[in-house]
């Protein structure tokens, strides 16, 4: 049965955001599990959305496996699922906003390009030096016979030395994760955001995309939650074919005993659990010591 909240609070919206791009490990379902708890335990809605805009990288069935994992472990969520690959309308007018703003330019850089700028006297590692942010109209028909742009958005100097003009449509067309995850919290009223904390870096920017897209709301809440690592201390990852859920449970655990398994590795509690039920964790916990394991940032 899914958890009822005490209390309702709709101006509360929490959101997890999976890429459909392989089966969820268990850093993948701590996170979600933190985000659901972290919303519910605020009377608040809790939303899930896709993020198979790259199509290239999305795996079949990927996205339905997601969603029987997190079933399966009891989180519930509000309304239909949203598929950010249904959305791109949404995005091509946010570009359009930016670009009427002034701040978007055609960028012919190669990472190469971006790394040996990066290694040179003065570089910062990392950044993008504005390489193409004044190329001229000639020039920049010039190399686009040869090659297609990306768009960078412009950033104000505050942000220059941290994180520089980063890419919001990428040189394949594909609308760049920057852009769409900022369009989409802001028009599903996305209030608080828990992810990994491997997104940290993305926080700054997204801050400033949502100011510039709706300049008068209200400034969504980042926390980020510590990386899980596997058992030879490596930070999990689909690539590196980390424990999944659905593993889990064809050789025989329970999602009670996973449930332990996360709230243990994440610190919720003293001791550690070998088996929980999520009503028991649900009445063990508050919004405080939830909180208190994730990280604020902006």
């Amino acid at each position: 049965m899914p958890y009822q909240p005490q209390f309702k609070s709709p101006q509360i919206v929490g959101r997890y955001a999976p890429s459909p791009t392989g089966d969820l490990h268990f850093g993948n379902l701590r996170t979600a599990l933190l985000a659901w708890l972290h919303a519910r335990l605020q009377g608040g809605q809790f939303i899930v959305r896709m993020e198979d805009l790259d199509l290239p990288r999305v795996v079949a069935g990927s996205a339905d496996q997601i969603l029987r994992d997190l079933e399966w472990l009891g989180l519930d969520w509000d309304g239909p699922i949203v598929y950010q690959s249904e959305r791109t309308d949404l995005y091509q007018r946010a570009l359009l906003d930016l670009d009427a703003l002034g701040l978007c330019y055609p960028c012919f850089c190669s990472r190469k390009d971006i790394q040996v700028a990066a290694s040179a006297p003065h570089g910062n590692a990392g950044v993008y030096p504005g390489t193409c942010r004044s190329l001229s109209v000639s020039e920049v028909a010039l190399r686009a016979r040869n090659k297609s742009p990306a768009t960078r958005l412009k950033v104000p100097p505050q942000m220059e030395a941290s994180c520089g003009d980063f890419v919001i449509l990428r040189s394949d067309a594909f609308f760049a994760y920057q852009l769409a995850v900022t369009v989409d919290d802001l028009e599903q009223g996305v209030t608080e955001v828990v992810r990994g904390a491997d997104l940290i870096d993305s926080t700054p920017k997204q801050v400033y995309l949502a100011e510039l897209l709706q300049p008068k709301r209200g400034r969504i809440n980042y926390l980020h939650a510590p990386l899980m690592l596997d058992d030879k201390g490596r930070r999990m990852s689909k690539r590196d074919g980390s424990i999944s859920a659905k593993q889990w449970r064809e050789d025989g655990g329970s999602s009670e005993q996973l449930l332990a398994h996360l709230v243990t590795t994440a610190g919720i509690f003293e001791e550690p659990l070998d088996c929980i039920a999520l009503e028991e964790l649900i009445e063990r916990v508050d919004i405080k010591r939830i909180a208190g394991k994730l990280s604020p940032m902006v």
